[in-house]
C-alpha cells in the first residue's frame, strides 16, 4: 500500500519569475493574482493540491524586494523568510535564460536544513533547446539542489514531473485540510486580491504600487454576496486616475474583478468600490497592518 504524503512547499524566487503561474497552474484556480508588472504578489497565498497518494500544500511568496526600504517592503521580505522557516520542502523559481544576481540573492535565504529543488521556468520561451542545457548545468552549480525540474508554467508542461519530484521530500502525513479545499484564503481575502490584480493590469506602470485594496462590508445574500470595497491611494492625485474620465477606468476595475469573483466563488456578486486617500500607506506600520500585512 502507497504511504500518503503531505507537507508544506514554499515557492520563492526573485519578482517576476512566474512563482503566481504556477501556484495558479498546479492548483488549477487563479488563487494567485498575476500581472506582466513585476512584484504583483504582497501576500504569502496558500493554495491545496490533493491527489490520491498526497496533499501538496503550496505557499506563493512576494518575490524578495532589494530596491526599496519602506514598511510595506519590510513586511513582505519579512514574510518570505517566515515562510522559509515553516516548510517542508522549497521550490526555488528562475526563468530560463536569466541566472543573475538577484537569482543568487535567493539563494543565500535558502534554508541549509531542508531540501529545495531548482525549478526553471518558462522554458516554452527558449527557442534552441540545446541552450538550455549549459544553462541548467550553470544554474545547478550554484546550490546543492534535490532535484531540478524544467516547465512552462504559462503552458502546463512538465507540472506532473514537478508534483512527482516534490512529492518524494514531503512527511509521511494524512490530510493536512479537506480534500475539497483550494486554498486557506478567505473569500474575502480572495476578493480584495481580485481587485488589487485589475489595478495592476489596467492602469499605469507606477500607480498600482502606491495603491492597496480594503475589503469594508462583506454580505452573504442566500447566494449572492454584497461586497464593497475601497482601493486605497497615497495622493490625491491618484485618486482621479483610478477613477478615470467619467469614472471609466473604476467601472471597468469593478467589472473585470466581478466576474472572477463569480467565477471562483460560484455566485452572484454585487461589488462597489470607491477610491480613498491614505497618506503614506506603506511606510505605516499600523496602517499596513489594518490593510492585512503582517
Amino acid at each position: 500500500m502507497k504511504t500518503y504524503r503531505s507537507g508544506y512547499i514554499a515557492i520563492v524566487g526573485r519578482p517576476n519569475v512566474g512563482k503566481s503561474t504556477l501556484l495558479n497552474r498546479l492548483v488549477g484556480e487563479k488563487i494567485s493574482i498575476v500581472s506582466r508588472k513585476a512584484q504583483t504578489t504582497r501576500h504569502r497565498v496558500t493554495g491545496i493540491v490533493t491527489t490520491d497518494d498526497s496533499q501538496f500544500v503550496f505557499v506563493d511568496t512576494p518575490g524578495f524586494q532589494t530596491k526599496f526600504s519602506n514598511a510595506l517592503n519590510r513586511t513582505m521580505n519579512r514574510g518570505v523568510t517566515q515562510t522559509l522557516a515553516d516548510v517542508d520542502l522549497v521550490l526555488f523559481v528562475i526563468e530560463a535564460g536569466h541566472f543573475d544576481a538577484k537569482d543568487k540573492a535567493v539563494i543565500k535565504l535558502l534554508p541549509k536544513d531542508r531540501p529545495v529543488i531548482l525549478v526553471i521556468n518558462k522554458t516554452d520561451q527558449i527557442k534552441d533547446r540545446m541552450a538550455l542545457f549549459p544553462f541548467v548545468a550553470e544554474a545547478s552549480a550554484a546550490y546543492d539542489f534535490a532535484a531540478v525540474v524544467p516547465i512552462s508554467a504559462a503552458k502546463g508542461r512538465q507540472t506532473e514531473d514537478l508534483l512527482a519530484a516534490a512529492r518524494k521530500y514531503l512527511p509521511n502525513e494524512g490530510l493536512m485540510f479537506p480534500e475539497d479545499d483550494l486554498t486557506d484564503k478567505s473569500e474575502r481575502f480572495l476578493a480584495s486580491e481580485y481587485i488589487r490584480e485589475k489595478v495592476f493590469r489596467l492602469l499605469g506602470d507606477e500607480l498600482p504600487y502606491a495603491t492597496a485594496v480594503e475589503i469594508e462590508k462583506y454580505e452573504m445574500e442566500g447566494n449572492l454576496r454584497r461586497i464593497f470595497a475601497a482601493i486605497v491611494v497615497d495622493r490625491e492625485g491618484h485618486k482621479a486616475i483610478v477613477i478615470g474620465k467619467g469614472g471609466d477606468s473604476l467601472k471597468r476595475i469593478a467589472s473585470e474583478a466581478r466576474q472572477d469573483m463569480e467565477r471562483l466563488f460560484g455566485g452572484k456578486v454585487y461589488l462597489e468600490i470607491w477610491v480613498k486617500v491614505k497618506s503614506g500607506w506603506n511606510d505605516d506600520e499600523r496602517l499596513l497592518k489594518s490593510l492585512g500585512y503582517e
